[in-house]
């Protein structure tokens, strides 16, 4: 794949001695972090976060060579910052700094270390994956290593599907050569592929009726949504990685009232194009059994499925590759969760997912990090930044 350097072929073993000496100081930087709230649906938390990391880049990276900050109206806005480097190949580096955990959450759930796990809210996904972007870059100075130019994004509503920032994440990836996304992994694995997802809602408006009285004057909306809702499920079809999932269904008013109205969400994942063509077909043929039933089918596809492209292959190879020389035996996995890796990787953009923090609990209580194999998986991070300085053919 043009662009994606070779794997491996040059010496880490002073960017992982660097960083296993500050092996305190990233957690202390994590702990700072995560003590930061960061929920999606707050903005003035959100405006905290991106203030603390907007001065964390400038204490690693300096001023950027050029830079914008893109409101997000009401949700957090979005930071795009360019550093020179050695070399033409620039690398994006994309990270959400939004938590699903509420303001407040942190009261009754601190930021801890026992044992070498550390535990809090948003440290698994994905605040250590950002702090370790930043120690992977002070560790290539510390050594001496060059670094290609870097353009760094960061978005305040990945949590929420990326609803004001995808346009931004999608303009910031035009001229560069790959991308690397520090979204946390799966049993220390990449994220390779990712389906897409689809968020839809059925509305059916009924006729309502005295249930005892008049049965024959109503028109049941939920009677009708139930029709809809297992025609639905059987688009279901596992062997081609889709899942179709009814997740709530409201209606009614009374029991002795026919419903007037009925309502259920539906959540679709899907690994290719064409599986999703197909659901887009079922859902626009959907019509009602009785002339007085209505129905609405609204949403649509929040994030395009991400396959394994030959430039996410390549990447891989050449993360497996710098592993290797580590002493790390890499794998990959396909998962059923989008990121905004989704909307790089519909562009064509080579890129690696997964590559943050070793640990596990993501949106769970148990959300927590492996500090040594987290502090590990800088040195990869900063391999794979490195190996973009070098000289075209490597």
């Amino acid at each position: 794949m043009t662009g994606v350097p070779s794997a491996g072929g040059f010496d880490l073993s002073a960017v992982s001695s660097w960083l296993a000496e500050r092996r305190a100081d990233i957690i202390a930087d994590i702990a700072d972090y995560v003590a930061i709230e960061t929920p999606s649906n707050s903005k003035p938390h959100l405006d905290r976060g991106l203030a603390w990391l907007t001065g964390r880049l400038a204490s690693v990276l300096g001023p950027p060579a050029a830079g914008q900050r893109f409101p997000g109206g009401r949700h957090g806005d979005v930071l795009v910052a360019d550093y020179a480097g050695t070399g033409e190949r620039r690398l994006l580096v994309l990270c959400h700094y939004d938590t699903v955990w509420d303001a407040g959450t942190l009261d009754g759930w601190p930021f801890t270390v026992a044992d070498g796990v550390a535990r809090g809210p948003g440290v698994f996904d994905m605040k250590a994956g950002l702090v370790q972007a930043l120690w992977a870059v002070r560790a290539l100075d510390a050594a001496g290593l060059a670094r290609p130019p870097l353009r760094f994004v960061l978005n305040g509503d990945e949590e929420l599907g990326s609803i004001a920032s995808r346009p931004v994440l999608e303009a910031a990836a035009d001229g560069v050569t790959a991308a690397l996304v520090l979204e946390p992994g799966v049993d220390g694995a990449l994220k390779t592929a990712r389906k897409g997802i689809g968020f839809f809602q059925v509305d059916v408006t009924g006729v309502e009726a005295h249930a005892g009285l008049d049965p024959e004057k109503g028109a049941s909306a939920i009677d009708e949504l139930a029709r809809i809702v297992l025609a639905l499920r059987a688009l279901q079809d596992l062997g081609r990685g889709t899942s179709v999932n009814v997740g709530t269904i409201a209606g009614g008013t009374r029991n002795n009232v026919i419903a007037g109205h009925a309502v259920a969400t539906i959540d679709v994942r899907v690994t290719d194009p064409a599986e999703a063509a197909r659901v887009d077909a079922a859902l626009a043929a959907v019509r009602p059994t009785d002339p007085r039933l209505g129905i609405t089918v609204g949403g649509g596809w929040n994030r395009p499925p991400m396959p394994r492209t030959p430039g996410i292959a390549a990447m891989f190879e050449l993360a497996r590759g710098i592993a290797a020389g580590l002493g790390e035996d890499l794998g990959e996995r396909a998962v059923g969760g989008g990121s905004d890796a989704n909307f790089l990787a519909a562009l064509g953009v080579p890129l690696l997912d997964g590559l943050g923090a070793v640990g596990a609990g993501a949106h769970a209580r148990d959300e927590h990090i492996d500090i040594d194999a987290t502090v590990a998986r800088a040195t990869l991070v900063a391999g794979l930044i490195h190996a973009f300085a070098l000289p075209e053919g490597r």
